[in-house]
């Protein structure tokens, strides 16, 4: 393969892996259960967080709990959809990325 056809895959690569990011960044990622609901993007910022049932508001400690339970939650989705949709272009380069 010449270092032009290189050149040329890699612009390639470049744009597709920009595509996926925005793509990604502008994705809604959601935890909801009985308690409360999150909404977060792809970027890693939450939207909303919603507390659905009232009654968890009297406990701090629990209310605290399902806080950190929904937000890490949505943040995984997000890392998971990163590593399955961008994994394929930064498989192999050793944690460049």
């Amino acid at each position: 393969m010449n270092i032009q056809a290189m050149m040329a895959q890699a612009r390639k690569m470049q744009k597709d892996i920009e595509k996926t990011t925005m793509e990604i960044e502008n994705s809604t990622y959601i935890f909801e259960n009985e308690n409360i609901y999150v909404e977060a993007t792809g970027n890693n910022k939450i939207k909303q967080i919603k507390i659905k049932n009232e009654d968890i508001l009297e406990d701090k400690e629990i209310l605290e709990d399902i806080v950190v339970v929904a937000v890490n939650d949505v943040l995984n989705q997000i890392l998971k959809t990163k590593e399955s949709k961008l994994g394929k272009y930064t498989a192999g380069l050793g944690g460049l990325f």
